[in-house]
Parts: C-alpha cells; structure tokens; sequence
C-alpha cells in the first residue's frame, strides 16, 4: 500500500531540496543509561511499528513503509561540561545534516547524552513524514519499551496510511471558499511587511538555541492571558513580535513595508477528524499574523492586537485553508531558477519567525512522568521562515527552542532576543 503526500508535504519536500529540512525532539530520562537496552528498544520500537525504512517517490508524490530490521544509527555523546550544553551543540549539527534519501532510507536518528543520574534521548526525523504528535507517541512508545524491558508500548498498531480524504478541502468547502475572499488582504499585509536582510542568500543553514521558563513564570503567564481575554498561544506571538521588533527597527524609516509578519503553526488532526494514538503522519494547518509594533505599545495592546486577528483564524479555522497558499507557492516556486529559489520567500512572502505550540501535559502519558524528566523540541527553519521559536509544555515549565537563519541572525542577536522575550514576559505578568 502506498500513501499520498499532502500540500505541506509537497513543500517541505522542495524545502529539503535546498537544505536539510528536520526537526528533533529530545525527552530527559530518570537512571542510568543502559545503552544496549536503549538501543534494542529503539530498532524493536521502530520494527514493530513498521518504520523501518521509507521509500519516498517525489515524481508523484507517494510514500510506503518497507518491513525489514531497524538497525537504527544511535550517536552517543560524552557528556562533557554539562549534557544540555552537548545536546544543544549536537541539535545544530543535526539540523544541518542531510538524510540519506536513497530509496528507501530511514526518516529516523537517534543521539543520546548520558548525565549523572540521567540522560538526554533524541530523536531526529525527516520532517516531511510526521507532525509533532506522530513523534511524541513514538517516543513515548520507545520510552515504554526501554523501561518494560522489550514489551510494547502501545498495543494498537500504528495507521501509516490515514485517509487522504482527511487533506482535501472538499471537506470545508466554506473553509476555502472564507481563504479565497480574505486572501486579497493577506497579500496586502505581506506587501507592507519588512523583509529580513539575508547577509547570504546562498547560507541556509541553522543555529539553535534555547531557555526555559519556570512554574512561577508559566502561572504568571496564564494569569495574564486570563486576565486580558486572549490565550498564552496569543501571547507567545506578542512576546515573539516585541522581542523582533528591535531587530527590523529599519522599518520605521520605510514607507510601506513597516509592518512585522510571523506564521503559526496549528494541529489539524481533529478539524479532520483524525484520531491522536494510532495515527502516523503529518497533519498541520498554518496561519499568519501581521502588526506594525510601534516602540510605544503595550504588551497589552498587542495582545489584543493579535487576538484580533487568531481569533478569526480560529472561528473560521482558516488554517485548514493554507493548502491553498503551500499550493501556489510550491507551484510559483518551481518556475524560477535555484538562485531565485532562495530569495522566493524572503521576497514575496516576508516572515520574521514562526511559532510551533506544543501542551505535552495532554499528550505524554501519566504512567511516563515518574521515568521522564523533562522534553524540549528543535525544528528547521527552511526557507520560509530566518527564525522558528519551538514551545514546549511539560509539566509546570514551558522549554523554548530557538532556531534561526545564521545568514538573518547573529548568536549575539539570538541572545539579545531572548533577553528581550525574558523581559517582556516579566513585565507580563507583573502587569494585572
């Protein structure tokens, strides 16, 4: 049996042509490491699940998963200075190495960083082939696995082939029909957006960083969002669009692209109605918010501001419709050369960062917690995109993850902006 990609797919797929297009995940373990058993389990994880191998046919867009042993790759790291440091180091080497894409090659990696009484477990994997749920359950699986001394974790059997109707919009007709006469002012906004300057269009590749905010930062945050009528999501974007503003303060002299655009990244499975456990893929709707940022505005405002405009992407879950943008695109794209290939997005469809909002609380099994220490997440920038801020939920602290275009940012720019981001959130959720 052979899948079909779907939109996304298709262009992260002409994404990865250009530059490694991955994401990681990485779960902290309770014990000592017993690298042995965490391999067995990882190759058994991945053999009884049926994901051994991908056979990717990019002429027509189809996948199928071949049987056949794991034999996974599993990178361990000596754990000098501190683990967290060696795993950020190896998460941006990761993100710029390629997959073997001969058909068919394995979509996984594995690297791990033994600690005291600990260790950091990650997982790289090709991200054309699943969203973030696809790969928490996965993990979650490999977790159990190592823990119950081979027995799986899940009973059920993975679906790797869901329904293809799932992507159509034939399904939300409305949907398409609301994208279609809103897009118009989508465009408009984008052509008021500043473009990030690109030192080297031809330098695609990755840094990472990350920090992380505590239980008393998290409840502050919450109370705020309460407290002002949006959601946290709503406020990660204004923390992200005042904390980039500094960074495009060159837009103030323009005199019409003063504006600051960032995506969003939406789970899609159950608008669809796909079921979370059981099913593997890649299912993600998207959207885009755009404001001026004036110096003068107040977190507040902006917020608000932002609601604004999620809000009506919500109501009407225009999300679903970004099948229609990833369409265009990825045919407009085919028709210029490499080298303007490169320049495509940062041309015509200006962003300064997205956002990917992951709540493990609903997600990672209760029966994991006592084993599992802490999970953070990495994904690749691409070419649509110089900055991508990974939030992460686990437990009462939220992991932020920074990727970003080294071409577009400076490490001394990703350590002012997360200085930024540190004091917007203070003065969040000092504010009542």
């Amino acid at each position: 049996m052979r899948g079909r990609l779907n939109a996304l797919q298709k262009s992260m797929l002409q994404w990865d042509q250009m530059h490694p297009y991955s994401a990681i995940h990485v779960v902290q373990l309770r014990g000592a490491l017993d690298l042995t058993r965490l391999r067995a389990s990882i190759n058994t994880t991945l053999e009884t699940r049926g994901l051994t191998r991908l056979d990717l046919d990019r002429r027509r867009f189809t996948y199928q998963y071949e049987p056949g042993p794991a034999e996974c790759e599993i990178r361990a790291l000596a754990s000098e200075g501190t683990p967290l440091r060696g795993m950020v180091e190896e998460i941006e080497r990761q993100l710029n190495l390629p997959f073997d894409r001969e058909r068919p090659f394995r979509p996984f990696r594995f690297v791990v960083v033994p600690a005291a009484d600990s260790f950091l477990l990650g997982l790289i994997y090709f991200h054309p082939v699943a969203d973030a749920e696809s790969i928490v359950f996965l993990l979650q699986d490999i977790v159990a696995t190592y823990f119950r001394d081979g027995a799986p974790g899940f009973p059920n059997a993975l679906n790797l082939y869901p329904d293809s109707r799932a992507h159509l919009l034939s399904r939300h007709a409305s949907v398409a029909a609301r994208k279609l006469f809103r897009l118009p002012a989508q465009l408009s906004n984008l052509r008021q957006s500043h473009r990030p300057h690109f030192r080297d269009t031809n330098d695609l590749a990755n840094g990472f960083a990350c920090f992380s905010m505590g239980p008393e930062e998290l409840r502050g945050l919450v109370a705020a969002a309460k407290s002002w009528g949006v959601t946290v999501n709503d406020l990660f974007i204004t923390l992200l669009l005042k904390s980039l503003s500094p960074c495009a303060c060159d837009r103030e002299k323009a005199r019409k692209r003063r504006k600051i655009s960032l995506g969003c990244i939406v789970n899609s499975r159950n608008d669809i109605g796909l079921g979370s456990q059981g099913v593997f893929g890649l299912f993600l709707g998207s959207f885009t918010v755009t404001h001026e940022v004036p110096p003068d505005i107040s977190l507040r405002r902006l917020a608000e501001d932002v609601r604004v405009q999620t809000s009506e992407q919500k109501r009407h879950k225009l999300y679903l419709a970004s099948v229609l943008e990833f369409s265009l695109a990825r045919l407009t794209f085919k028709l210029f050369s490499p080298d303007r290939q490169k320049r495509f997005y940062a041309k015509h469809y200006p962003l300064w960062g997205g956002i990917t909002n992951l709540n493990l609380n609903s997600l990672w099994a209760q029966d994991s917690r006592s084993v599992t220490m802490d999970y953070f997440r990495a994904v690749s920038t691409g070419p649509a995109t110089p900055l991508v801020l990974s939030a992460t939920t686990f437990g009462e602290r939220v992991n932020l993850g920074l990727s970003y275009r080294i071409a577009v940012f400076s490490k001394a720019d990703i350590d002012s902006l997360q200085g930024r981001f540190r004091e917007h959130l203070d003065e969040a959720v000092r504010q009542p």
